[in-house]
C-alpha cells in the first residue's frame, strides 16, 4: 500500500523552463530536468499539466507523460517544448524516479505568470536563460 513507501525527500533534482532565441529572435520555450547529483536517476517518469482560471472561465490543458530510462550524473533531459500561451495557468510537473530501488517523488508547481522574461536567470548546466524550480 501507499502508506508503505517510505517517500524520501527529492534533493538534487530541478526543473528548469528555458528560453532560447531561434535565427529571428522568436523566443523558444522548453522544459528540461536536472540531475545535479553524483548518480544516475532510473525509471524516470514526468507527468505534466496546466491548470487555471482566465477571464473567470476554468482552463486546463492535457495531461502529457514522458519516460526517461535513465538520466547520468551531473546531466540534463529535455521533458516538452511549452507554449507561452499556457503561462497563465498554473504549468505542475509531477516527478517520479528511481534510485536503486528507492522510489521518489515530487511536484513542481510553476505558478501564473511566473514564466517571464524579468525572472530568467542563468542555468550553467544547461549553459541557458530560464526559470529554475528546487
Amino acid at each position: 500500500m501507499k502508506k508503505d513507501i517510505p517517500f524520501l525527500p527529492v534533493e538534487g533534482v530541478c526543473i528548469a523552463i528555458t528560453r532560447q532565441l531561434d535565427e529571428i529572435n522568436n523566443p523558444i520555450w522548453e522544459v528540461h530536468l536536472i540531475n545535479n547529483n553524483d548518480f544516475n536517476l532510473q525509471n524516470i517518469l514526468v507527468s505534466s499539466k496546466g491548470y487555471g482560471t482566465k477571464d473567470g472561465e476554468e482552463q486546463k490543458t492535457s495531461v502529457l507523460r514522458h519516460h526517461i530510462p535513465e538520466l547520468g550524473p551531473k546531466s540534463t533531459a529535455l521533458i516538452e517544448p511549452i507554449d507561452p500561451a499556457v503561462f497563465h495557468l498554473y504549468n505542475e510537473y509531477w516527478l517520479s524516479y528511481f534510485i536503486d530501488h528507492q522510489i521518489f517523488d515530487k511536484k513542481f508547481i510553476f505558478v501564473p505568470d511566473t514564466i517571464i522574461e524579468e525572472n530568467l536567470v542563468y542555468i550553467p548546466i544547461l549553459d541557458q536563460e530560464g526559470i529554475l524550480h528546487r
